[in-house]
């Protein structure tokens, strides 16, 4: 079968729906000669007839080969719209965008991120997913937070340095910066051994502390709960205790350690990929909220 173009197949539908060439032609702005060839080249392309034509006023009937042509074509022109509203989204900076991430960044950055979009492009596609942080991969991803390498062909920029603080019970610790040393065989609150755990369970031992890691749990506000009963302390980044409003809970102490971890939190996005104007955007504003959150650290 030779090519079909869309305009023969939309010229057939507009057929099918008014009931005649004439109303048909009426309705695209066409000449009803201009309507009469293109449903000739249709049914040479296709190889048959695909309406029975009557003559006169009355209406034309849809062939058993035109509903075979008719209901595939509605089918073609539906896609050929939803293309075209796609590409007017790009370009007008709306879309879809993939965002990789973990927990600190869900439940702080993001969210602001995401209200900005939204009110700059209220009809943006945002989809979250969280990334495997033993093994990271830019993959279908257009951004990914990340705290440590990316495999792959990426790019990246730096958002800031996030220290690591201690959070003990109230009188735990005098106030003020606490000596990492001093966290050795202290009973501590620890997620279990995560890529990020282990990462700082080895910063640690390598300041001289080997803390006794009496309960290990997911989620931030469950190590605070635990801390808060008093079952040990726990060095959490700074982000989850922003999130959590640690500083105005009475039954906590945060205290600056010394030396102190630090993971340096970077945006990735891949470098082969042509970028839309939404993923730019979304790049920027995640530079400009992180700068405030930088000056807040």
């Amino acid at each position: 079968m030779a090519d079909v173009e869309l305009r023969y197949l939309r010229t057939m539908a507009a057929i099918a729906d008014e009931g005649t060439f004439g109303y048909a032609a009426a309705r695209l702005g066409y000449t009803q000669s201009s309507v009469s060839q293109q449903i000739a080249a249709l049914e040479k392309a296709v190889g048959g007839q695909v309406f029975d034509r009557p003559g006169g006023p009355r209406p034309v009937r849809i062939t058993p080969l035109g509903e075979v042509v008719l209901a595939h074509g509605r089918e073609l022109l539906a896609n050929a719209e939803a293309l075209t509203n796609a590409v007017d989204r790009f370009r007008a900076g709306n879309g879809r965008i993939d965002i990789g991430t973990f927990q600190s960044v869900s439940n702080l950055i993001l969210p602001t991120i995401i209200r900005r979009l939204l009110d700059e492009h209220p009809g943006c596609d945002i989809r979250l997913s969280e990334v495997t942080p033993d093994d990271p991969r830019i993959g279908e991803l257009d951004l990914l937070f990340h705290d440590g390498p990316v495999e792959g062909d990426v790019e990246r920029v730096k958002l800031f340095d996030e220290p690591y603080l201690l959070v003990a019970g109230a009188g735990t610790f005098p106030a003020g910066p606490v000596r990492t040393k001093l966290l050795d065989d202290a009973p501590m609150v620890g997620w279990p051994l995560t890529y990020h755990q282990r990462w700082l369970e080895r910063t640690l031992a390598h300041a001289g502390a080997h803390p006794r890691f009496v309960f290990r749990t997911t989620g931030h506000e469950t190590i605070l709960s635990m801390v808060r009963t008093g079952i040990g302390c726990a060095v959490l980044p700074w982000l989850a205790l922003h999130g959590a409003d640690a500083w105005s809970d009475n039954a906590l102490t945060i205290h600056p350690l010394k030396p102190s971890p630090s993971r340096e939190l970077s945006l990735y996005w891949p470098s082969a990929r042509t970028e839309s104007p939404l993923t730019r955007r979304t790049r920027e504003i995640a530079l400009e909220v992180a700068h405030d959150l930088g000056r807040q650290i």
